[in-house]
């Protein structure tokens, strides 16, 4: 083969290996051809099997590293089971009817029953989903699963230390089935009320954030303080982890913002660009503050403006070029300081690990900013900054009410919380019979 003959070979290979590239012919469409399966593009799945690993990666172990590193060494591993634990029924409970609640049409409040026990998902030569028709539904299908999955991940941050196992394992599956999933479905489903709305978030500012962030809250509130909450220390037992799982959670987000496309583009690139440069701009921003308060700067201070610049930017990534990224970035940095240093002291609030002053704080902010800081360039613009902000307050209400609703209920049948010797003991001993190391 000459070398000519050999470079076209190639180029051949490589365009039905990884898509059309720009200039060249697609090649000839299964049906067109007489086939009967159903042509998906290869780059957009690929990307999307990549993008769902990368928010895998969030929770298992991002959360985990980020949450337990900044917890007493006793109960690190009672972080662990629950996360674990969780995500393993959570996933379950999604096939049997949560994924069908979330993203098939019936009306604008709730979805459908079509997919009620995964019926119909992965069946030969079926189309993708409407929102993803470039994909195979059960990429889809694994996509937001991850995405309910780390929105429960985030909530149990704010009640560590003192709720029972059992408590959470079945919080986990009402939360899904009466919170996470008709939101879900409001926002992100092309019929659910907010969408018909224009709500403009890309890819959870309201879905996961505020959610996470109102749920813990009231979580917090309910299941009561810890235990010397207020008079006793309660340091972090290893920042290091923390730092660890910090650096997952910014990897993984890019999956979870420029995932959130649906499409290997130049809207994911865009995404992925407003992301990096946010959660840049917050952590700088947060280092500034705490130089100017404390003369000191904290590595658990610059993860967490990470974060907040991170959450900022999540409903806006697919509208925002890089300087609007940039002040987003600024603006949560500084919000979510002065919430995370004042806000347990005004509310006397023991949500543990800051879920609301990061997460439901600074998703409001991003959702209330992403109509004010849009390119048109990027994407239209469907809300105005009130709309959004009327949809934010909606899921923040509705998470609230549903949260606090739930969790009475269960205690109708038993206690959410440990014993108080069994949290001066340690949930990892008491509810595990497990420690990070033996005396």
């Amino acid at each position: 083969m000459n070398t000519k003959n050999l470079i076209g070979a190639v180029a051949a290979t490589a365009t039905a290996a990884f898509g059309q590239t720009e200039g060249v012919p697609p090649p000839v469409h299964a049906a067109a051809a007489g086939l009967s399966a159903t042509a998906f593009s290869s780059a957009d799945t690929a990307w999307m099997l990549s993008a769902t690993v990368l928010v895998l990666l969030m929770t298992l172990p991002g959360i985990v590293l980020f949450y337990t590193g900044l917890m007493r060494s006793k109960n690190a591993l009672s972080l662990a089971v629950q996360t674990l634990a969780s995500t393993a029924l959570i996933t379950l409970v999604w096939a049997i009817a949560g994924y069908s609640l979330a993203f098939t049409p019936d009306s604008p409040w709730l979805g459908g029953v079509s997919r009620v026990m995964a019926l119909g998902l992965g069946a030969p030569n079926a189309p993708g989903h409407e929102m993803a028709k470039t994909i195979p539904e059960p990429v889809f299908f694994m996509f937001q699963l991850a995405f309910a999955l780390i929105t429960f991940a985030l909530v149990l941050g704010a009640a560590v230390e003192r709720m029972r196992i059992g408590a959470v394992m079945v919080f986990s599956v009402l939360w899904l089935l009466l919170i996470y999933a008709p939101v879900a479905h409001w926002v992100w489903h092309p019929g659910g009320w907010l969408a018909q709305m224009g709500q403009m978030d890309f890819a959870g500012g309201t879905v996961v954030h505020v959610l996470a962030g109102s749920t813990g809250l009231v979580t917090a509130m309910v299941v009561g303080k810890r235990e010397g909450f207020g008079t006793e220390p309660m340091m972090p037992h290893n920042l290091l982890t923390t730092t660890l799982g910090a650096g997952l959670l910014w990897i993984g987000w890019f999956g979870f913002n420029a995932g959130s496309a649906l499409e290997a583009g130049s809207r994911a690139g865009n995404a992925m660009l407003a992301t990096h440069f946010s959660a840049s701009a917050a952590c700088f921003m947060w280092g500034v503050c705490e130089l100017m308060q404390r003369r000191k700067i904290s590595i658990l201070g610059l993860c967490s403006g990470a974060i907040a610049g991170l959450v900022a930017v999540t409903p806006a990534s697919g509208f925002v070029d890089l300087w609007g990224a940039v002040v987003m970035g600024l603006c949560a940095g500084l919000v979510c300081y002065l919430a995370a240093t004042q806000l347990k002291a005004l509310t006397g609030i023991d949500d543990s690990l800051d879920v609301f002053a990061l997460h439901g704080v600074g998703g409001f902010l991003g959702s209330a900013l992403t109509p004010l800081l849009a390119s048109t360039a990027i994407a239209p613009i469907s809300a105005t900054v009130w709309t959004n902000t009327l949809g934010a307050l909606a899921v923040l209400a509705y998470a609230g009410v549903m949260t606090f609703a739930i969790l009475q209920i269960i205690q109708l049948f038993f206690p959410l919380r440990v014993t108080p010797a069994q949290e001066k003991e340690g949930l990892d001993l008491a509810q595990h019979g497990e420690q990070l190391s033996t005396p």
